[in-house]
Parts: structure tokens; sequence; C-alpha cells
């Protein structure tokens, strides 16, 4: 019998072990999209977004230069500054002179909402490092008439000294946003658009928080200071279904993706245990910066540890494609047609962890068209 039950044991590691090779060799051969390139920009970009009617838009943060324009949409592949010079026309070296409440001090996520309007977030931290007083803000645009239409300021209660307001989605209704804070001082942030009023949850939940246990790295290396500290980016990634009903996130140092039933945040009245208590493990998904939830509810990750973008489904994680060229995906959008467009910002690049690196990241935008 014991010489049976290690026949049985053998045979079923061995049926695992054809299985995982069938898996990985599919995921080798299978044809991936063609990464084209959409334009390079002299300046480190993070964010993209393409609205309705194709115009992409991209932003530019003030991490380790004191950018010339902080939000442009792309003209036949050039930046212009969107809505006008005005708005990008505040500086670090002008900060005292020029005020932050109503100009870009340090964009770091542009969405079309698909409604007709561009949303930009300002965490108004330059260098992710202390937040200039009146700054932190979403800031709407009308995209008919290229007007700024509304400005939701953020205080100290909703962007605190150590946060760093990251990305954001908004609700199909129109009726809330949905930011992460990726900064030490780590949570979301749900905003009321009827009322202009943003709320804090889930703070030092661990599924916002830097994962201790893990440490980011590119081509099997750490990316850390010369100081040694690692890449600690608290609540980054985010994706809203398509019918509003569930948000998804991760911190970006770590691996664990979440989700949660956006009718537990946007109800004022529920309780710090019950919001915690109705969050899921979605399971792990690796080191990623940003996500995309696309029709068929699939999530795109940029995986950026290898230079590459995966998919989520249902619970299962897939190679789209890899190349080198990928250095940092890092947001996605989706065209009218279905192009996914996707940033690389280089952050493992930049002179925080390379400090014989240039303070000033090239970087570039690319599209591929992904198989149904």
């Amino acid at each position: 019998m014991a010489t049976i039950l290690r026949l049985e044991g053998f045979l079923a590691t061995l049926l695992c072990l054809s299985t995982a090779t069938l898996s990985a060799a599919q995921e080798a051969t299978a044809t991936p999209p063609e990464l084209t390139e959409v334009a390079r920009f002299d300046h480190q970009v993070t964010g993209v977004t393409v609205s309705a009617d194709g115009r992409i838009f991209v932003n530019f943060p003030r991490w380790t230069e004191d950018v010339d324009i902080s939000v442009a949409e792309l003209v036949d592949g050039a930046r212009q500054p969107y809505p006008n010079a005005e708005w990008n026309g505040w500086s670090n070296l002008e900060s005292a002179e020029v005020s932050a409440a109503d100009h870009f001090v340090n964009v770091q996520s542009v969405v079309a909402d698909g409604g007709g309007s561009l949303w930009v977030l300002d965490p108004a931290a330059p260098a992710t490092g202390f937040i200039v007083e009146n700054g932190p803000k979403l800031v709407q645009i009308d995209l008919a008439s290229d007007d700024v239409v509304r400005v939701i300021a953020f205080g100290p209660d909703v962007a605190p000294q150590g946060s760093y307001l990251n990305d954001v989605r908004f609700s199909p209704d129109g009726g809330h946003a949905y930011i992460t804070d990726s900064g030490p001082a780590d949570a979301l942030i749900v905003v009321d658009l009827e009322t202009g009023t943003g709320r804090r949850v889930l703070e030092d939940h661990f599924s916002v928080a830097v994962d201790p246990d893990v440490t980011v790295t590119h081509a099997g290396e750490p990316v850390r200071r010369p100081d040694n500290r690692g890449a600690a980016f608290a609540a980054d990634s985010i994706a809203l279904s398509q019918d509003g009903e569930t948000l998804f996130w991760k911190p970006l140092t770590g691996t664990t993706l979440y989700s949660i039933a956006t009718e537990m945040l946007d109800d004022p009245s529920r309780s710090v245990d019950e919001v915690a208590a109705a969050v899921l493990d979605r399971g792990e998904v690796g080191v990623t910066d940003g996500l995309w939830m696309d029709g068929a509810g699939r999530i795109y990750l940029s995986n950026v540890e290898d230079d590459a973008v995966r998919r989520w489904a249902d619970g299962e994680v897939s190679l789209v494609l890899q190349d080198d060229r990928l250095r940092w995906p890092d947001t996605f959008s989706e065209g009218p047609d279905g192009t996914i467009y996707v940033t690389t910002s280089r952050i493992m690049d930049m002179p925080w962890y390379k400090p014989e690196n240039s303070r000033i990241v090239a970087t570039t935008l690319w599209s591929f068209e992904p198989e149904n």
C-alpha cells in the first residue's frame, strides 16, 4: 500500500509539473501585442489619459526638476500647456509670488471621466516632500471649452503633511471620486463630488500601507537610495469596475490586490471597523504601479520589476507583454478604439536611486492593441 501511495504521489507531482510547464510554455510562445511609441519627453511623465474623442493628455510631476509644463495635451506628438500657460505657471523658483491654489504645483495624475471633463490631481508636494500650503486639489476642466470649471481644495484633514495624493477614479454616476494616498500618511480618500467634501478612510490599514516584507526590485536588483532606503510607496494602484460598484487598489510596495464595495466607501455613517471588515483580498499580483480595468472586467497591471504588462482576470494573472523599453510602466489609459496607452516613468533610473544619473529623466508614452 505504501508503494502504491508513493507512486500516486509521484504521478500527481509529475502532473502538476507538466501543467505548470505547459502554462509557462503557452505564456512564452503567445504572440505579444506590438509596442508602439506614441511620444517621447525630455521630462519625467507619470499620468496619461485619453478622452472619449481621442485627445491625449499627460502630466509631469516636480520630482527632480522644476518642470516647465505640469499638464499637457499632445498635439501632433508635441506638448501644449493645458488648459493654458497660466495654470502651468507655478514653479519652485517663483513659489512665493504665484498662488498654489489656482496653479498646478506638482501634478501626479490626469483622468478624463468620459463625461466631458478632464480632472487633474495635484498633491502639491514637490519631490514627494512637504506639501505647499493651499496646494492640494482636484481640478475639473471642461473639455469642450478648455476652461477650468471647478477646483476642489483639500485641507489638512484630507491631505495632511505626509500625504501624497496619487491617482483617482470616478464613479459612473458622477457622484464620487476615489483617490489613493501613497505617502507615509497612507489611506484612501473618498470625495463627494456634489458637495466637494473629502474623507480619509482605511487610514493605516494593512491594505493601504507599505508591506515591510516587500523589497521593490528591478532586473533582480533592489531599488534603493544611497542611504539604503528602498522604494516605499503606499496605496498607489487603483481601478474601478465599469458599473462603479467595486474599487480595487494596492500599495505599490506590496504584492496583494484588494477590493471593496463602493457602497461601503460612499456612506459616511459606516464605522471604521465596518469599512475595514469589508476589504477583500483578491490575490497576489506582484509589485505594480498603475492599474486599468477594461470593459470585460480584466485589470491591466504595470509590472514594474520586470518591464512588463500583466493582466488579472478572476484571480488569475497572465502576461500581456514584456519589453525592456517598458522601464517602470506607470499609468494606463484606454482610447475610444480600445488601444491601451501606458507611460514609462523610469523611477528606478532617477537620481534618487542612481545618484550618477541626470536629474532630468527622459521618458516615453507607448501604446498597444490588446488581444480580445
